[in-house]
């Protein structure tokens, strides 16, 4: 590289650096159809085997304002994590199998040991999923970012047969909906979040801010479990927009959703945040999961199996709510 590219503050032998310790990490999740290494200017991933009418499903997105706590808490080992939690599971409800990841990391100046932190929180996420993670890039900004902050995009593309694509065509009024629980936040409303810490006091607790750093919990292994065995009908991944908006995108015209807010335990997160923010129940789940990260419609007579099914592999989950004629959603709120 020249020196004049160096002073103007880009430095390629960091960026090459940070390559070389991510391959590892990269090489944890791949499976039997990636072809080629990392390094390459682009990645290949053989189709899976057995398919008849195979359909690529494809998802991106981002960690949005998490990112910051990760920035002042400088814990940057997780936050992969929730990228590949936010794309996987938005494929995963397509009733795809997620097949490959990709990411994107944007900063100001490029620290090998951190983007490797950032690197081995994607590769987990990606073993989570059962992806394989087989490129990105790592782009150094200088004066476009602020000191060593950064930027973090994903995308995920699966595959799933043309014949079992779960589109949510098959609900009907009666249908019963199960929640899956989250593991907390996950990676939606921290601009809210943040500004309530603030106002309350809590934004120099370590302990606390920490805790929001937990991850964004993963559903395909569980999900594709299920798909192997019963007929789910519909299902939603609960980000932006909280549960008033995730579960009406799921249901066909004419149909509506209604929800008992006593039927699942809210973690204490979330009732914290309602209370120091003074906020309503139609504010925390129209921005919030509420504790449930993942929704399925399933038909009444296979809740009761799906649920056990749940059990069996540890993942706690709720019915939580019924189908019904109409539109949108509407909820029992809660007694307290």
């Amino acid at each position: 590289m020249s020196d004049a590219y160096r002073r103007a503050g880009v430095d390629i032998r960091s960026g090459h650096e940070a390559v070389e310790r991510i391959k590892s990490h990269a090489e944890s999740t791949h499976r039997p159809e990636v072809l080629g290494s990392l390094g390459s200017f682009g990645g290949m991933f053989e189709l899976p085997q057995g398919y008849r009418r195979p359909v690529l499903v494809a998802g991106t997105d981002g960690v949005g304002t998490k990112l910051r706590l990760a920035f002042e808490l400088d814990i940057h080992d997780t936050i992969g994590v929730d990228l590949v939690a936010m794309c996987a599971n938005d494929v995963v409800v397509q009733g795809a199998e997620p097949l490959l990841f990709l990411d994107y990391l944007a900063t100001s100046k490029v620290v090998p040991k951190k983007v490797e932190q950032i690197a081995a929180g994607i590769a987990n996420g990606c073993r989570l999923a059962g992806c394989a993670l087989i490129g990105g890039e790592t782009a150094e900004m200088p004066g476009f970012y602020q000191r060593e902050d950064y930027d973090l995009a994903g995308f995920c593309v699966g595959v799933v047969e043309k014949d079992d694509i779960v589109d949510g065509r098959a609900i009907e009024p009666g249908d019963v909906l199960i929640g899956l629980a989250s593991s907390g936040l996950h990676s939606n409303g921290f601009s809210l979040v943040r500004r309530i810490a603030a106002d309350a006091g809590r934004d120099q607790d370590r302990p606390f801010l920490k805790s929001l750093l937990t991850p964004t919990r993963i559903y395909v292994r569980p999900v594709l479990d299920l798909l192997s065995r019963f007929s789910i009908r519909g299902m939603s991944h609960i980000t932006g927009g909280g549960l008033a908006e995730n579960i009406p995108r799921m249901l066909p015209s004419g149909c509506g959703a209604r929800l008992d807010a006593d039927a699942w335990h809210v973690p204490e997160v979330f009732s914290w945040v309602k209370e120091a923010g003074k906020l309503s129940f139609a504010d925390m789940i129209g921005t919030f999961n509420m504790g449930i990260g993942m929704v399925l419609c399933v038909a009444a007579g296979e809740a009761e199996a799906v649920l056990g099914s749940l059990e069996e592999q540890s993942l706690e989950a709720y019915s939580i709510g019924i189908v019904e004629r109409g539109e949108g959603l509407s909820w029992k709120e809660p007694k307290q």
